[in-house]
């Protein structure tokens, strides 16, 4: 990689992608919970959600607990190899300082 990913690179995405590698794969984070871990608004971080769901980093799954809408969000496998290159990119640099 000669160019980090520039979908992870922006500082909201890369909290989101963070807290949910953090996670066991396949583990499903709230929205409301990932709201207050990467300290957005409910509409910044829904955009950016998108902005990742459409690249594949991310897959969301809404339904109801009982009138309450929910909405989870996980990290793909996409994601994850993903998310990983984007550290050894990272690491690369602070190995070649």
């Amino acid at each position: 990689m000669e160019q980090p990913d520039a979908v992870i690179h922006q500082p909201v995405r890369l909290k989101i992608m963070s807290a949910l590698k953090a996670l066991p794969a396949g583990t499903q984070l709230e929205f409301v919970r990932l709201k207050a871990l990467v300290g957005a608004t409910e509409g910044n971080l829904g955009a950016h959600l998108q902005t990742l769901e459409t690249q594949g980093y991310i897959a969301s799954e809404k339904d109801f607990v009982g009138k309450k809408p929910r909405t989870r969000i996980t990290l793909t496998k996409e994601g994850r190899r993903a998310f990983e290159a984007y550290v050894d990119y990272l690491r690369d640099i602070v190995g070649n300082i």
